[in-house]
């Protein structure tokens, strides 16, 4: 009997798993112990062994993909066994029912089946290709419908919360129909593609797959077969100028919105998308020029100013659609803002001995320390003399963390991403330096491991490299408080009762007031002010 795997829980906290790599197909035999697949998890990627023996009947989750726990990801049985029951969620039952009506030789019941999933056909869903990603919007088609696709072969690019990634496809056919045009976002799991053998019935598929898949309720071939010539015949018109007498015309939803912002007469634009269909593109690349001698034809006096009062394609607002990553920010920065009440803790810090100290530092063969370095390493161990700032509020409890792990702000092309620093009370100037170039640089480039970014218990947000004097932060949860860091700026300051040009840095550190009380934080920045005005205290 065929065992169904599911997506397992490999770690206390993980909510949702991608698959990283498989290591059996579809076909391969399958020894207990086994290793099926490398899983991402939100701690670190993961080896998953089999629990069972048999054959590799079905991949639920393909590379690259992400889904929730207690996801279908495998199945596992006799070579031949029929799993059609168990792929469209039936219950015993029903699938006792299925045999039940095989067995009566019914021909109608024969192409229901191959109407529900034909041989051969394949349902591409959009993948989670990211362990956050929610949804996706498909930046551009690589392949068109009617194309040739060999397994391998990259289908579109998709847009996540962290990057804009090639997807590739793991079938090979003829790309049938396309779910998702350019420019559209859609939630992970829904229809992008259909791939299968050349001719075969695409509305029935996409009916079947509306009817929620179940063979049995699955309509009969005549349906879709009488309505093809409908759906040609709109196509056609489409295409044809007589679509402004009324016909209808087909355009996507994101260039109606757009079109009716810029108030362009979809009338008037030819679309180049499937079947005619007018695609964001379309309405971006529309000329009103074209529509001008129409207009001064037909004798309506405001044609020839509309363009010179309200130019189409020149307006000074614009709305762009929000990237994943934008989306998923905004999400967990106002849960943070929202659910921790904020206050504020400013103080200036003389640096005139820390840039003497990194000078005398820099000055060393193969050694170089910045003024960064200097505040990861002056609050780390001010954390250990104030653990009270090392927490996690947690309801009815407050975490303690006896282990310094600081998180790093870093400013990447689509957004904020914070690398963590663990065990930052352990290491020297220039290893903290060092740990802080490489985990920025991977970050850059999306190289970045997602372990990497997560376990911080303080955070530490600069922005003085861009000459920002002072700013406030939104706490990183589940942290308690976070530093903003200002530049160092040359003025006039008091010593010993003159005025003399000395450099000052100012530091704002935000808490959570939940866990760390004015008092509380108060001390902990008199503490880092000691260790940054006398470099030398964090060296002995």
């Amino acid at each position: 009997m065929a065992e169904v795997i599911n997506m397992p829980r490999l770690s206390d906290t993980m909510e949702e798993g991608t698959v990283a790599k498989w290591l059996k197909n579809v076909g391969d035999k399958v020894e207990e112990g086994d290793i099926l697949a490398e899983i991402e998890t939100d701690k670190a990627t993961m080896e998953f062994e089999s629990f069972h023996e048999g054959t590799l009947l079905h991949i639920g989750i393909a590379e690259g993909d992400g889904a929730p726990v207690d996801s279908l990801l495998a199945i596992i049985g006799e070579e031949g066994e029929d799993i059609s029951a168990l792929l469209n969620g039936n219950t015993s039952d029903s699938a006792q029912q299925e045999e039940t009506s095989v067995s009566a030789e019914e021909k109608p019941e024969a192409p229901a089946e191959s109407v529900d999933v034909p041989e051969g056909v394949e349902i591409v869903t959009m993948p989670r290709l990211s362990d956050t990603m929610e949804e996706g919007t498909v930046a551009s088609w690589l392949k068109s419908i009617g194309d040739e696709v060999e397994e391998g072969d990259i289908l579109a690019e998709i847009e996540t919360d962290k990057a804009t990634m090639e997807f590739e496809s793991f079938y090979s056919g003829t790309l049938l129909h396309i779910g998702i045009q350019e420019g559209e976002g859609a939630p992970v799991d829904s229809l992008l593609a259909i791939i299968g053998p050349k001719g075969t019935d695409v509305d029935a598929v996409l009916k079947s797959q509306a009817s929620g898949g179940s063979s049995k309720s699955a309509p009969k071939q005549e349906a879709p077969k009488s309505e093809a010539p409908k759906i040609e015949e709109s196509s056609n018109k489409v295409e044809t100028p007589s679509a402004k007498d009324g016909q209808r015309i087909f355009a996507s939803p994101l260039a109606k919105k757009i079109a009716e912002e810029k108030g362009v007469d979809l009338s008037q634009v030819k679309g180049t998308g499937d079947g005619g269909r007018i695609v964001k593109k379309d309405i971006e690349n529309f000329k009103p020029s074209q529509t001008a001698p129409a207009a001064e034809k037909a004798g309506e006096p405001v044609a020839a100013v509309a363009p010179v009062s309200i130019p189409v394609g020149e307006e000074s607002v614009e709305e762009v659609k929000n990237s994943t990553m934008r989306k998923v920010i905004a999400k967990r920065l106002g849960e943070s803002k929202f659910s921790a009440p904020h206050y504020y803790l400013t103080i200036e810090v003389d640096m005139d001995n820390a840039k003497a100290s990194r000078s005398q530092i820099n000055g060393l063969p193969d050694t170089k320390v910045s003024f960064n370095d200097m505040v990861l390493k002056a609050c780390a161990m001010a954390l250990k003399k104030h653990p009270q700032v090392n927490t996690s509020w947690n309801g009815d409890t407050t975490i303690y963390k006896h282990h310094v792990h600081m998180g790093v702000a870093v400013a990447v092309d689509e957004g904020l991403v914070v690398p963590v620093i663990k065990f930052a009370d352990q290491l020297s100037l220039t290893q903290l330096g060092s740990a802080v170039k490489d985990l920025a640089g991977r970050a850059r480039s999306k190289k970045i491991k997602p372990d990497e970014m997560e376990g911080s218990t303080f955070t530490v947000s600069n922005l003085g490299m861009f000459g920002i004097l002072e700013f406030t932060s939104i706490i990183n949860q589940p942290n308690s408080a976070i530093l903003s860091v200002g530049a160092i700026v040359d003025k006039p300051v008091v010593k010993n009762g003159e005025i003399v040009v000395g450099s000052t840095m100012k530091i704002t550190l935000a808490c959570d007031h939940r866990t760390v009380d004015g008092a509380t934080g108060a001390q902990f920045l008199q503490t880092l002010r000691a260790f940054l005005e006398n470099p030398v205290t964090m060296l002995a």
